[in-house]
């Protein structure tokens, strides 16, 4: 899945965030299926995109969620915001 197809260069809808997670995210994520989201393209996500992409998937299902989620070509810039995401979403589970 494209993100700046979607999202553009720069990542910060919510609601685009929110219908991809819906949309694609979970379900992917329920059936035990890979989904690959690709940010080639996206120079900036902020991390309530990213939290809106991916922390409902990751609090439901824990690591198994990462087992199933891919996340290809992310700047620097992206790839903190998706570390910080996914350590915080997995820390509520833990609390």
């Amino acid at each position: 899945m494209k993100i700046r197809n979607l999202a553009g260069r720069f990542a910060e809808d919510k609601d685009v965030a929110r219908r991809i997670r819906t949309e694609h995210v979970l379900p992917a994520v329920e059936a035990g299926k890979k989904i690959v989201l690709d940010f080639s393209g996206v120079d900036v996500a902020t991390q309530s995109f990213i939290h809106a992409l991916v922390s409902a998937a990751i609090r439901r299902h824990g690591n198994e969620a990462l087992r199933h989620l891919e996340f290809k070509s992310c700047t620097r810039s992206v790839k903190s915001a998706i570390l910080t995401v996914v350590d915080y979403s997995l820390e509520v589970i833990d609390a």
